[in-house]
């Protein structure tokens, strides 16, 4: 038997150990030693949450919710609020951590209901996807809802925020999505989340040309 290794296995890059650096309440920070595609050993900071329940697999979820009343335009249910790392407002999707033993259908649909008041319909997930990989290990499903804006508990919805919880709740048109962030963003000191202004490109292109956009293969 050959003694010697196989350089595809040797150098395939892997963490070889994690060191917390530091840690609070909510995160904790750091320093992975690994392996990259050439064989060195080199390190790294990462930032991890400490909410991530045990084989859950993501912190959270993400939400675009889509509002359908009669006689009005389809709208995104979106969420404004101030993070401090940031130190202003921002407009995000509406979002939330996982608890125990929860699907990521189940806890989009007590997040949105949390934060926006609204009752919906869960109409797909996505696979886990990372949010900021060069820095953290975070992840988050992004889940897509329906709500029926004509059903009586959604006409006036009432939010069920938590102590220190301010979340502002905005409605935009989606045929005119990334037009009204736009316009927004002249108005406001806010800074729009990143997944919020893709999806936002994506609706203008599929609105006005979608002749543009590459086929998918089935």
């Amino acid at each position: 038997m050959s003694n010697v290794s196989d350089p595809e296995v040797t150098t395939a890059p892997h963490v070889v150990k994690e060191q917390v650096i530091a840690a609070g309440r909510w995160l904790k920070l750091e320093k992975t030693t690994y392996v990259d595609p050439a064989g060195k050993s080199r390190e790294w900071e990462t930032a991890k949450r400490m909410t991530r329940q045990v084989n859950a697999a993501s912190d959270g979820v993400g939400i675009i919710a889509l509002l359908k009343r009669t006689l009005h335009k389809d709208c995104v249910v979106m969420v404004k609020q101030f993070r401090p790392p940031l130190g202003c407002y921002t407009l995000e999707f509406p979002a939330g951590l996982m608890d125990e033993g929860e699907s990521a259908e189940v806890a989009a649909l007590r997040e949105l209901k949390e934060e926006t008041g609204y009752k919906g319909e869960v109409v797909g997930v996505t696979p886990v996807t990372c949010l900021d990989p060069g820095m953290s290990n975070c992840t988050t499903h992004i889940v897509a809802v329906n709500i029926n804006g004509d059903e009586l508990e959604n006409i006036n919805p009432s939010q069920q925020l938590g102590d220190g919880e301010f979340v502002d709740v905005i409605l935009l048109p989606l045929d005119e999505f990334q037009q009204k962030i736009d316009e927004l963003l002249k108005k406001e000191k806010i800074i729009v989340d990143c997944k919020v202004y893709m999806f936002a490109m994506g609706m203008a292109q599929a609105f006005f040309k979608p002749r543009e956009l590459p086929v998918l293969k089935q």
